[in-house]
């Protein structure tokens, strides 16, 4: 099974895809955590891409585009994935449908997960709290919202006039939200 989580940041797309990932046996790929490692162990990726978080912006789609299609051609996404962070805009659309064309294989479905704003900041401002994640200052929280908002947010609709889209609220038990998408996913 090939899925996509898309959602805002804060939504609880991680922790759904590990919850899916094992229920399916895949790998769930997060463009933050690789990003995140990188970071850590400051390669020339993480100093790359850390110019570019401490602005509260995204990492540029080319150097994005590159991890992407080099983590799916691995031998343990042979099977299937769940990718979660990408695609964010138009253009990693486009990216990675090429990708997939080349990796001669398809996408099965993109679930949405949505909550309200204000559970969103409360969340993520929670996390930052918890985890000490520099990166979730609330000025970087709402300004990645809007990126969001206005340039993912529309990939929604390429996803739903594909007839891949599952739509599903993700505020609530964490146990229910993943039982009400794996309903759906083995219809």
């Amino acid at each position: 099974m090939r899925l996509l989580i898309m959602g805002p940041q804060g939504v609880g797309k991680g922790t759904q895809a590990a919850l899916l990932a094992e229920h399916y046996n895949i790998p769930a790929v997060s463009t933050g955590d690789i990003f995140r490692y990188n970071l850590k162990n400051q390669t020339e990726l993480g100093r790359q891409a850390q110019l570019y978080i401490d602005k509260g912006e995204l990492v540029p789609d080319e150097v994005t585009n590159s991890i992407i299609k080099d983590r799916l051609a691995q031998d343990d996404a042979s099977h299937g994935w769940i990718l979660d962070g990408y695609p964010r805009n138009a253009a990693q659309v486009e990216a990675l449908d090429s990708i997939l064309s080349e990796l001669g294989i398809t996408l099965d479905r993109v679930i949405a997960l949505n909550a309200d704003h204000d559970v969103l900041m409360e969340r993520m401002l929670k996390r930052a709290e918890i985890e000490g994640r520099a990166d979730d200052t609330p000025e970087v929280i709402a300004k990645r919202l809007d990126i969001y908002a206005r340039e993912t947010e529309p990939l929604l609709d390429i996803y739903r006039q594909r007839g891949l889209l599952l739509t599903v609220d993700g505020v609530g038990e964490i146990s229910g939200i993943s039982r009400d998408i794996i309903t759906e996913l083995d219809k």
